[in-house]
């Protein structure tokens, strides 16, 4: 199971790459290099700081397999998935809350405190979304007033509080993962955002 969420979020992540470097008309190779670093580049960082090297997806191809795949599908089909702004919302979405449990997962095996592996997972789930929005000349949602982060934290909050019931630990994965996917939805659904240090003006 947590094999499976970590390459469902590399399909999502992957596919939210493709579609900002379409937006952005890129060229096939560019389109590549953003996918690829939105896929795997909030778990890059999190197996640098956790001291797991080689990281992940240079160890296991089926991780490089599944990107260039994904590029394939989304480019052949980009006409096909209508919408491009839902589109590239629902799927960076999808990613942020699989992503959130890996890396909060991770924390726990490298033994970790639970705020720790939070914010292990909040990395995860959101770094590869800042560089690709960074490399696209965007400033990354993150760094918005959107509910973003946040979303991550009140899921891994939700992970950790759902492994103290007797729940078997796949549906914990599913449970937590659809709480930041939630929150994030009705966040956007219904305008919710992180007060503003700045006056309107």
């Amino acid at each position: 199971m947590f094999y499976t969420i970590d390459i469902l979020g590399t399909i999502a992540f992957a596919i939210s790459g493709v579609l900002v470097a379409i937006n952005k008309k890129m060229d096939p190779f560019g389109i590549l290099i953003i996918a690829f670093v939105t896929a795997v580049g909030g778990g890059t960082l999190r197996d640098i700081l956790i001291g797991r090297t080689p990281v992940s997806w240079m160890e296991d191809m089926t991780f490089t397999y599944v990107i260039i795949a994904s590029v394939i599908f989304a480019v052949i089909f980009r006409n096909k998935i209508n919408y491009l702004r839902t589109s590239l919302f629902l799927f960076d979405t999808i990613g942020i809350g699989l992503y959130t449990v890996v890396g909060i997962e991770k924390g726990i095996n490298a033994e970790l405190h639970p705020i720790i592996s939070i914010a292990l997972g909040t990395i995860s789930a959101c770094f590869g979304g800042v560089i690709r929005d960074i490399l696209c000349n965007e400033i990354p949602v993150i760094f918005r007033k959107e509910v973003y982060a946040t979303a991550c934290i009140l899921g891994g909050i939700s992970y950790f509080l759902l492994r103290k019931l007797p729940i078997d630990s796949n549906a914990v994965f599913a449970i937590a993962g659809g709480i930041v996917i939630v929150v994030r939805l009705l966040a956007v659904k219904f305008k919710i955002a992180l007060p503003s240090v700045y006056k309107e003006n």
